[in-house]
Order: C-alpha cells, then structure tokens, then sequence
C-alpha cells in the first residue's frame, strides 16, 4: 500500500472540488491521461536540453582550463624570456659602455698623435720649402733667441685710431702725469698765455679728459695656403724697362708649351719684393716649373736665370684681441673753435705742462679742430 502511495501523484480534480472529486467519466480519464503525457514528454524533452547543456558546459569548462593552463604556461616562457632578454640587454649595455670608454680612450691618444704629426708635418714642410723659397739678401743685426720661440710670430702693434674734430691727444713722458689729469675729468685751459689783460677779458675754455682704450692682438693664427696654379719668379734682371713690358715678357716666355708653361690666366708684379707671380689657366702647369727651381729665360737679346718658387697665400684663421690703455697718452674731447689749429695747440701744451695744473713733460701733442677728422697711429712704447 505504501509502495503504490509512493508510486503516484494525486493530480487535482477537474472543476476545482476540494472536498472531493466527483467520479470522472472516460472521455475526462482519457484525455488527462493524454494531457500528463503531453506534460511528460515536455519534461523528457527539457530534462534532454538540460543534460546537453550541461554536457556542453562541462566540456567547454575543460577547454576554458586547458586554455588557462595553456596561457599560464605561455605567461611564464614570456616572462622567461624577458628576463634573460633583460639581463642579455644589461650584459649588451655594460660591453657597450665599456666600448664606448675605450673608444674615448683610443680617440684622446689619436688626437695627440694627430696634434703631433701635424707639428711634425709643419715643421719638415717649412724645412722642405726652404730652398725653394725666394732667395732674399739679410743682415743679422739683432739677438739670439731661444729655440722654443722659433715657431712663435711677433706682432708689432701699428693700431690707427680715428680723431674726431675738437679733439687732441697728448702723451706725456711719464704715465703717472697722464693718471692725474685724467683722474682730474674736466679741465680749464687758459688761451690767453703771455697777455697782460684783466680778469674779465680773459679767454678760458674747459675739455674733458679721458683714457685712450684701444683693441691690441692678443693672439693670431695664419693659415699658409699653396697655390696649385702660380709661380713666384725672383731674381728678376734690372733691364730699364717698364713692369708692364716685363710681364709681357714673362708671359710670351711661359705661355709655351716647349718652354715647359701654359696659358698664363694673370700675372702680377710684387712691387714691395720687386717678384711677379703668374698664374695659369689650368692645373699641372706649375708643379713641374717649381720642381726645376731655376730656368734660363730670354729676354730681349739676353738669357737670364730666374727662381722659381711655390706661390704662398696665408689668410687669418684666428684673432684675438684684448683692450688696452696707453698708459701716457690722454684723450682731451669738447674743444671749442676759438683758435687757430697752431695757437691752440701752443695753449694746450701750455697748460698741461704746468706741475701746478697737475701736468708735466709732454712728449708728443696732436690737435684736430673741429669740423675735421684725423687718424692717430700708434706704435709699441719703446721705453
């Protein structure tokens, strides 16, 4: 009994009765019959759906994890490598720095040697361009110098220094002289030295003092450049002829060919070394002339021997100036044009000679009046 109690499900009554179900006809038994089957097999059919479902996400839950698992291991090959990329780059860096270094090292020791072939080149170069040098007559009248100053240039300043008009220099003969007047600024310069006149009729102009600060070469570098197309001719005969018919000469003489010339582009005579240099229209024409030295040219109805030297061009590669102040010579600006240029020059060595103006021995003394421009030049202190 409890068995069969188990086996069924009691269904509700047709018609809602809850006290108690009326007895149902076949025709009612028949089709709930059908409709519990219906109902069962809707639920054969879901219970189907679901067990596939469930199988599917089973088995798509296994190749989610073969996936993870097969990421995880890719993650860490990649991360493998990385680390061994990143200590193979650390590794890479460190020979790179030290290449680097030794690179650094090798090109401060190639710079030296460079510095010193240089020198070395300069030196057999100015040594090798001795005897083809222009041969020039010279009297030693001077002293012996060290021979660490041979390569060294000394420059004599002649610096030009323009005056405007109303303005004068004057240098004393000692610096301390011309410290006082210019510390002194402004001036009071009596013009009328010698007269006998009253207070009132007396002229007096003031000027201003000032230091002269000039621009002065503190170090020059020439670059010497090589002509690859001229010669310098020395040695040149006195015939009593003009430059221009000598160059004429000259030309018509190495213009040909058998005489070992070419065409001759210019040509130019040296009036301060009494040379000529010509030039040639193409290259090749005077290297082998300056390889001979020396060639007998005929000239009118006389053959002479001329030197043939390498032509020199030097050009300034570097100049560095420094200021500086003549230490004995003032600046005196504002001077009016009251006098002639010689009265008023007088007036001023006058007054500046006086100890009692703060003046003293006056070396030199140059004036412009006003309206006119002049140019000072001044050369080294020999004292």
């Amino acid at each position: 009994m409890d068995s069969g109690e188990d086996s069924f499900i009691q269904l509700p009554c047709p018609g809602g009765l809850e006290d108690g179900c009326p007895a149902a006809t076949p025709e009612q038994v028949r089709r709930e019959i059908e409709r519990c089957k219906e109902l069962c097999t809707a639920l054969e059919q879901d219970h189907a759906k679901l067990q596939m479902a469930k199988e599917a996400v089973e088995q798509r839950t296994q190749e989610l994890r073969k996936e993870g698992e097969l990421l995880h291991k890719n993650l860490e090959q990649q991360m493998s490598l990385k680390r061994d990329e990143e200590r193979s780059c650390q590794v890479d860096v460190f020979l790179a720095e030290e290449e680097n270094n030794r690179l650094r090292q090798e090109k401060q020791v190639l710079k030296k040697k460079l510095e010193e072939v240089r020198k070395r080149v300069l030196c057999e170069d100015a040594v090798m361009m001795l005897p083809t040098l222009p041969e020039k007559k010279m009297v030693f009248k001077g002293l012996a110098t060290n021979k660490e100053d041979m390569n060294k240039l000394m420059l004599t300043p002649l610096i030009r220094y323009p005056l405007l008009g109303g303005s004068a220099l004057i240098t004393f003969e000692k610096a301390e002289v011309a410290q006082r007047i210019i510390e002194v600024k402004e001036h009071i310069v009596e013009l009328s030295y010698g007269e006998e006149l009253e207070e009132l009729d007396r002229c007096r102009v003031r000027v201003q003092a000032a230091p002269v600060d000039i621009l002065l070469p503190s170090a020059l570098e020439i670059g010497l450049t090589r002509s690859s197309r001229s010669i310098l001719l020395s040695d040149l005969p006195s015939l009593g002829i003009s430059e221009e018919a000598l160059l004429d000469k000259l030309e018509l003489f190495f213009s040909k060919t058998k005489n070992g010339g070419g065409e001759v582009e210019s040509r130019e005579f040296l009036d301060d070394s009494g040379q000529v240099v010509l030039t040639f229209a193409e290259d090749g024409v005077a290297g082998p002339l300056i390889a001979r030295g020396h060639i007998q040219v005929l000239i009118g109805k006389g053959k002479y021997k001329l030197k043939i030297s390498p032509c020199m061009s030097g050009d300034i590669t570097n100049l560095q100036l420094q200021p500086s102040c003549c230490p004995r010579t003032v600046l005196l600006s504002g001077i009016p044009d009251v006098l002639a240029e010689e009265p008023m020059r007088d007036a001023l060595e006058i007054h500046f000679q006086k100890a009692s103006r703060g003046g003293g021995e006056v070396d030199a003394l140059a004036y412009v009046p006003a309206g006119r421009q002049g140019v000072a030049v001044f050369m080294e202190d020999a004292g």
